[in-house]
């Protein structure tokens, strides 16, 4: 890294880490954390900088993965195959390389830019109701420990390593490498339409939750939404993808192009946001397509926003989208964005944000320079009251005193973090927020 400091994408957090670190290999790494821990030095990994909250930040030493990229190995099965990643491998380029060898992540998120790493350390998850966070998909980790030992970890090697380690807010180590288990290559068939949302909900758990990946867009200030709906189909279905003329119009002109325009006029204007959302939900149009699983998966995301991200019980999903939008006619809050609103089935993930629990995201943005404090903290609270829990790399208020009830294995997570980095090399300000000191 060239420059003194650092800045995520969202500009919410940045450092002035006393060194940049690059190392090309996991030996080099684990030097450099062995070297670092003697001296008393913190060491954070950074990904692709896609997390809101401060996961990466330090002042001691900052590592960049990046060069600790690519596949290392692939070892078939019988539903598919056990692949090794380096840590810093983009999604997008392990994607573009499965595809290659006949295989694919089971389940994705709709952002392709993050770090291999990076997303399962936060719990980065799609949607799906049958379907878990890419960390789910985790069989075996390679991590570098406080002392610089690199130690491998699985459900049957190094156990509580590994239940911890898996999605472990780089609290545990560093992770070096990732095994996870893929799935033969397949097609996925979209369909994007507009909707209400009272129609939504009320067909919500009968009609949508069936399918293999449902999501929905809820416009603020109006009953409309864009669903996507996407069924899985064999790797040889023939391509049907969208032409590249409409491409280029709804994914570039009118999701980027147009919407970073419609929220600067809104930073302007506040009060002109219900009227905007009201003509842009209008404007909006059905299309279905066909293509590689991971194209319909992720989209691009120029527009630059803060987020904040609550999984709540499945069943109490209705219920928080009415609260916030009577909080949001009460309080006179405009909001642009459009809500979010993804599924996931229960896990066992220790700090899993669908530990133990079918669930549903309801995710809140806002533009980077429209304010968020206000908004942000009513949606929390709202989320609260039904046992929310916060995304760990998204924006949020929330503290270890006040995440123990929700985590049973909270405690657990902290007594392995206690073993294996007794003397906080690995600690940051974000992490005694949330793990305590």
């Amino acid at each position: 890294m060239a420059s003194d400091t650092w800045q995520n994408w969202a500009g919410t957090q940045s450092a002035a880490p006393r060194r940049f670190a690059t190392p090309t290999n996991t030996r080099e790494l684990s030097s450099l954390v062995a070297e670092a821990a003697s001296r008393g030095q913190r060491v954070k990994a950074v990904g692709a900088g896609h997390s809101f909250t401060g996961v990466a930040v330090t002042d001691g030493v900052l590592v960049s993965l990046d060069n600790l990229s690519g596949i290392d190995s692939i070892t078939p099965t019988d539903d598919g195959a056990l692949v090794t990643v380096f840590a810093g491998t983009r999604l997008h380029a392990l994607n573009d390389a499965l595809w290659q060898r006949g295989y694919a992540m089971a389940n994705l998120g709709d952002i392709d830019v993050q770090s291999l790493a990076g997303a399962t350390s936060t719990g980065t998850h799609g949607t799906g109701a049958r379907f878990g966070g890419i960390a789910t998909q985790i069989r075996g980790i390679e991590i570098v420990l406080a002392d610089g030992s690199v130690v491998t970890a699985s459900a049957d090697e190094n156990v509580e390593l590994f239940e911890a380690g898996r999605l472990g807010l780089g609290a545990i180590g560093i992770i070096s490498k990732i095994t996870l288990a893929c799935v033969p290559r397949f097609t996925l068939r979209a369909i994007e339409e507009p909707d209400t949302l009272s129609h939504i909900l009320d067909t919500l758990e009968s009609d949508r939750l069936g399918l293999d990946h449902f999501e929905f867009y809820w416009f603020p200030h109006t009953d409309r939404v864009l669903t996507k709906s996407n069924t899985r189909l064999p790797g040889d279905t023939e391509p049907d993808p969208v032409g590249k003329v409409r491409a280029f119009v709804d994914d570039e002109l009118l999701s980027n192009t147009l919407f970073e325009g419609v929220n600067r006029v809104a930073t302007l204007a506040p009060a002109a946001i219900p009227r905007i959302n009201n003509v842009s939900s209008r404007l909006l149009g059905a299309r279905e397509f066909t293509d590689r699983s991971y194209r319909v998966f992720a989209s691009s995301r120029r527009v630059k926003f803060k987020e904040m991200e609550y999984a709540i019980p499945r069943e109490h999903v209705t219920e928080t989208l009415h609260e916030i939008d009577r909080w949001m006619k009460k309080s006179g809050t405009n909001v642009a964005f459009p809500v979010e609103v993804r599924f996931a089935a229960a896990d066992d993930l220790w700090l899993s944000t669908a530990h133990g629990r079918d669930t549903a995201y309801i995710a809140v943005h806002q533009y980077h320079r429209r304010p968020e404090t206000e908004y942000f903290a009513a949606v929390e609270a709202i989320a609260r009251a039904v046992d929310g829990r916060p995304h760990w790399g998204k924006m949020h208020n929330r503290t270890v005193d006040d995440l123990r009830p929700t985590y049973d294995r909270l405690d657990d997570f902290v007594a392995v973090r206690d073993k294996y980095d007794a003397n906080r090399v690995f600690d940051n300000e974000y992490l005694r927020q949330v793990l305590g000191d």
